[in-house]
């Protein structure tokens, strides 16, 4: 397989002890290929883009096709399905309405939503949906469901079955995105590319990707059958997993949270606020959306936390009282797969670095994991 190189871009100068003998371009292709290479080649990968920050410098490896019909190669600029990733921006959006005093996270669900009233979701703070903290919720939307309004017909009914406990949600946290975007009185996609997007200075970032960008968006991969598919419609579907994205401006979002693209005060504070440890489970620390782990951490126990078992079963949380501000020496992360796609996200405050890991092939967490993993130890190795 023929791997591509995009060179290392500047986007900011730091104080010289920080920014002293960073990565060259070719030692970064070196390092990302050493570490992704195998999992390409395991999982026959059609295409990869690994986007890094590291001490406010940026850097982009590319490999293999964004499309393998029309034979277009993947690149910093591809558009890749975000699946779960996504959760990260509907997140910042709720967080954002919340610094500019549009709604309180701590106020239940049913002060915006009245059909729950007296119901146990009606009963769940914006914060509940915004750390799955729902005692049960199923991870899918029932397939009864056909609408929102149908939607929240069901959940008035529904009795939560596992009190207390994490239960990771499309529902829940798409019942935010949903209020969120109520509240400011646009569709959910609207609300996001009109808004959240532009403020974070995000060029290539969409629900529903334009006509314009089309050629650039990616065709993902089936595991099974490996045909080219794109993600289906669905109810909740823009607010869980329907975000587009490129490696450039998912790199650019990690420089956000790192400090080092400028925002407005209150995206800056919004921002902080996701990354607040909201719960504790036994493998990590919740924080909205994001996934919080010390850092240096064993990577049994960040696999263990992306489990299957995290995701399909609940498991048992301890709310934080106050929340934990933002902590340094953490890695924070988040995972997102649609049918056809792979994506993988990974925040060190502490050690100055953000990676992204996009892909058009659904590659199992663990892997993900692993070779992720394996690259940052290598970045961090010979630059303490």
């Amino acid at each position: 397989m023929k791997f591509l190189t995009v060179a290392a871009i500047t986007l900011l100068s730091f104080p010289a002890a920080l920014a002293a003998a960073p990565w060259t371009d070719a030692q970064m292709q070196e390092l990302a290929e050493s570490s992704f290479a195998s999992v390409i080649e395991e999982y026959d990968v059609p295409g990869m883009v690994v986007g890094v920050t590291h001490r406010g410098q940026t850097y982009y490896y590319a490999a293999g096709l964004a499309s393998r019909e029309d034979n277009i190669a993947a690149s910093p600029d591809t558009l890749f399905e975000l699946g779960s990733v996504s959760k990260l921006f509907n997140v910042s959006l709720a967080a954002l309405a919340e610094a500019r005093g549009d709604v309180d996270l701590n106020e239940q669900v049913s002060d915006r939503l009245p059909d729950l009233e007296g119901s146990a979701v009606g009963d769940l703070s914006l914060m509940d949906l915004a750390t799955h903290n729902s005692g049960g919720l199923p991870l899918q939307v029932p397939e009864t469901a056909a609408s929102t309004e149908v939607l929240v017909d069901w959940l008035a009914d529904w009795q939560p079955n596992e009190a207390g406990t994490r239960s990771y949600s499309n529902i829940s946290i798409g019942l935010l995105g949903h209020i969120i975007s109520n509240v400011l009185c646009m569709g959910y996609a609207d609300t996001v590319e009109q808004d959240l997007f532009p403020e974070m200075g995000l060029q290539s970032t969409w629900v529903n990707v334009p006509e314009e960008a089309m050629e650039r968006y990616a065709y993902g991969y089936d595991r099974k059958t490996d045909r080219p598919i794109r993600v289906n419609p669905g109810v909740l579907d823009d607010e869980a997993y329907g975000v587009k994205s490129s490696a450039r401006d998912m790199v650019r979002l990690l420089e956000l949270h790192l400090g080092h693209a400028n925002a407005p005060k209150d995206l800056s504070t919004a921002l902080e606020r996701t990354r607040q440890g909201l719960g504790r489970t036994d493998a990590y620390v919740q924080n909205m959306i994001w996934e919080q782990y010390p850092w240096p951490v064993g990577l049994e126990q960040m696999i263990k936390g992306n489990s299957y078992a995290y995701i399909l079963k609940p498991q048992p949380m301890e709310k934080l009282d106050p929340p934990l501000p933002p902590q340094e020496n953490v890695i924070l992360n988040k995972t997102g797969s649609t049918n056809g796609f792979g994506s993988y996200v990974a925040l060190l405050p502490g050690e100055d670095l953000g990676v992204v890991v996009l892909a058009n092939r659904n590659i199992p967490n663990e892997a993900r994991i692993r070779a992720t993993y394996a690259f940052i130890q290598s970045v961090l190795a010979d630059q303490q």
